[in-house]
């Protein structure tokens, strides 16, 4: 960079700080030689290390000062010492020694003495022993009262004889406390020592115009302060939602875009609508504790037990035989307990059961959406998490077909930013045909299952509403979508709180 250019782009504190800068090593020094103020030097520096003139290492140094009562020890002599001086001519009980100490002081004194063998304690008499007539202890934490007193000492290596006896001292109210001092070393680079051989004028140089400098014409004579418009400045990170927010926000305008009207609901539910209600039967493995999360009841031993429906034979119908829907169903009896064990929701699609269950013919057609966490009991690891958002959707209609099924599908993606989705058949207890909805990533190469979809079973929508109609439907993991968009590595980064991290994350284009 060109010296003069340099200088001319030079801030009034930075010319200042320019003169003392060779052969000062820390940020004190400068203060002292320029007679400016700390938090001025500080600055002047920063903007000089943006432009390659020193390099600043941030320095901190802790040291042990005395405190009040450390001060009035070394003046007029430690506890212990006054204690032991009245048992010299004779014994003394111990009220009497604890007038002469003090309350605060006594039991202190007495642990120390006690521990050093100084004192004997015998029916509420104390006596001082020959350990005490010749105690070492008192001089020797005098002699490092002092040396604490000549203006602190450094804090000592972990497991010395110094730290030790400060650490003593430190169990004592009020003896010694620590202090820590923050400096910079600084360090000239080459071009740094090249302008602190130059000399810098400290003429007042216009910084801005303003309107008055215009109006008056004072510019004129006087030299403008130049600026690198390349030089490095600090970077400033605007507030903005948690990306996962972000990304349910936009999730949801999409779906209500699309004219779909929104569900909600409850965490917990019972096994008959999260489970039953699907046609998912009673003995099917993710009804296991080890893939479902049970609520158990006040003994913490057994499941709680919810209420069923009035209407709930309609279901115990369809597991046992298949009811009125022309199906075999599952041939097995059905349990009524089993039914209302309480359990946390499995998938969002126990909202969707509570929807069918309250529509009627002439409500149709309708479509809904739900976005909401959704519990596995799964064993956590870079793809998998116990709990996560998942993204709902049916639509009720006697005009719906697969294809608009695949539609649907392809305009959600498509408004999330995937170009290519692709759909294969696919097996889900409640949906037939199914498929299966993965998108290409470019990055990685390969394509990515993001989803499963596909029409509802006549088991599950001629038992809910009393009537076939087809219902389209679909369950997708929000946090899937998501590491997509923002080339998360990790699922479990979607719950990161790291102020650092998210200040980085880009913002969800709309």
């Amino acid at each position: 960079m060109d010296i003069r250019l340099l200088i001319d782009g030079l801030h009034p504190l930075e010319r200042k700080v320019v003169p003392f800068l060779y052969g000062a090593k820390k940020v004190s020094e400068l203060v002292t030689k320029s007679g400016m103020q700390e938090v001025e030097v500080v600055r002047a520096l920063q903007w000089l290390e943006n432009k390659n003139v020193v390099v600043l290492k941030k320095e901190e140094e802790t040291f042990i000062v005395l405190d009040e009562n450390g001060k009035k020890y070394l003046k007029e002599g430690l506890p212990e010492h006054t204690f032991l001086s009245q048992l010299l001519t004779s014994d003394k009980s111990m009220k009497e020694v604890m007038q002469k100490v003090g309350a605060d002081e006594f039991n202190a004194c007495v642990g120390i003495l006690k521990k050093s063998e100084a004192i004997e304690m015998k029916n509420g008499q104390i006596s001082i022993t020959k350990k005490g007539r010749e105690f070492p202890g008192i001089q020797s934490t005098k002699e490092l009262l002092a040396a604490i007193a000549k203006g602190g000492i450094k804090l000592p290596k972990a497991g010395s004889k110094e730290e030790f006896e400060i650490k003593k001292l430190s169990e004592r109210k009020n003896v010694v406390k620590k202090i820590t001092i923050k400096d910079m070393d600084i360090e000239l680079t080459e071009l740094g020592k090249k302008l602190s051989r130059e000399k810098i004028s400290q003429e007042v140089m216009i910084e801005a115009l303003t309107p008055e400098i215009m109006k008056s014409r004072s510019w004129k004579g006087k030299k403008f302060r130049g600026y690198d418009i390349s030089a490095p400045v600090p970077k400033i990170s605007s507030a903005k939602r948690h990306f996962m927010n972000q990304a349910i926000e936009y999730v949801k305008s999409i779906w209500l875009e699309m004219g779909f009207e929104e569900m909600t609901g409850t965490y917990v539910d019972t096994s008959h609508w999260d489970l039953d209600s699907l046609f998912v039967p009673q003995d099917h493995p993710a009804r296991t504790m080890q893939d479902t999360f049970y609520v158990a009841d006040e003994s913490g031993k057994k499941p709680l037990l919810g209420k069923l429906p009035k209407d709930f034979k309609k279901i115990k119908d369809v597991h046992e035989d298949g009811g009125n829907t022309g199906s075999k169903g599952w041939q097995m009896d059905w349990d009524e307990i089993i039914a209302k064990e309480v359990i946390m929701r499995t998938h969002a699609t126990v909202l969707s059961a509570h929807k069918l269950s309250t529509l009627k013919k002439e409500d149709l057609p309708k479509k809904f959406f739900s976005i909401g966490k959704v519990f596995r009991n799964e064993t956590m690891d870079w793809k998998h998490l116990f709990e996560f958002e998942q993204i709902e959707g049916i639509v009720v209609s006697e005009e719906v077909t697969f294809r608009h099924l695949l539609g649907y599908l392809r305009q959600f993606f498509g408004k999330m930013g995937f170009t290519d989705v692709r759909l294969r058949p696919a097996h889900f207890p409640y949906t037939e045909p199914s498929v299966e909805v993965d998108v290409y990533n470019p990055v990685k190469k390969e394509w990515v299952e993001l989803g499963g979809a596909g029409i509802l079973r006549p088991e599950v929508t001629k038992t809910l509403m009393g009537t076939e109609v087809p219902v389209l439907a679909w369950g997708l993991g929000l946090a899937r979508i998501a590491v997509e968009y923002w080339s998360i590595k990790d699922i479990r980064e979607t719950y990161k709180n790291d102020l650092s991290y998210l200040e980085n994350t880009k913002v969800l284009l709309k």
